[in-house]
């Protein structure tokens, strides 16, 4: 008569085994594809899902937000600038079973997707357009994907230009750009500025024209100020016609 013990502790290696074999945990973000007989059966999870040795084969599918960084491209834009533009692509899994059987890698078929959409769409596109409008780029490309990704069960969630990468030259040459359209802009200013200026004394002497006392008391006024700021004291005659200007706007004062 055997062991009892061993022929226990082999029965129990031999559960553990099995349980190894026939049982899967599938986590809250996972669904597992199980073949049949190479037959697929609906998505399972989570939870834990029991699999027939040798008969079933489990594919896990995640189905969190996926990120893909997607390599820099040598792209010609409609006006013949060469350029390197890179981006990055974020999609997720909604049909398991559809991104399992429909394509052999869903990750890698969407990322090469993304790179071959990214120089078509913006090969047609100018240069202006990929530096200024790139809410209107990020959005062609974005359905472009989706319409093929769609068919894998992947939903693309967005697709956005990251950076772009431009010659020595350009750079140089945008930089000349708007430096002159920032002189051209002072430059408009300060016109701006001299006219509104010469606009005032126009007024101004059109006024003092109309009453010359004025003129002189502007021109007493003018003595003070360069006085005081120079901090010297100025000898200078009266001339007559201040004087008379006094008498004559004394005169033309109303007697009480």
């Amino acid at each position: 008569m055997g062991n009892p013990y061993l022929y226990g502790g082999v029965g129990v290696v031999l559960l553990v085994v099995l349980g190894a074999i026939t049982i899967r945990i599938v986590r809250d973000y996972e669904r597992a594809i199980v073949f049949r007989l190479g037959r697929v059966l609906r998505a399972k999870g989570p939870g834990i899902v029991f699999l027939i040795p040798v008969i079933d084969r489990m594919v896990r599918v995640t189905l969190r937000v996926q990120t893909y960084d997607v390599a820099p491209q040598d792209i010609i834009t409609s006006d013949t600038v060469s350029v390197k533009v890179n981006g990055v692509l974020m999609f997720r899994v909604v049909n398991p079973s559809q991104a399992v059987v429909g394509v052999e890698d869903y990750i890698s078929a969407t990322g090469l997707l993304a790179q071959t959409t990214l120089r078509a769409v913006l090969s047609g596109s100018d240069l202006d357009a990929l530096l200024v409008d790139r809410e209107s780029l990020n959005s062609r490309l974005q359905e472009t994907i989706a319409s093929q990704a769609g068919q894998w069960g992947v939903e693309v969630l967005s697709m956005e230009v990251k950076h772009v990468d431009l010659p020595d030259g350009m750079r140089r040459a945008m930089a000349r750009q708007a430096e002159a359209d920032r002189e051209r802009q002072a430059k408009i200013v300060a016109a701006d500025g001299e006219f509104e200026a010469a606009a005032a004394l126009r007024d101004a002497a059109a006024i003092l024209e109309r009453n010359p006392g004025s003129v002189q008391l502007r021109y007493l006024q003018t003595l003070v100020e360069i006085a005081s700021e120079q901090h010297s004291s100025l000898i200078f005659p009266i001339p007559i016609d201040v004087l008379s200007a006094f008498d004559e706007s004394a005169g033309a004062a109303p007697a009480e």
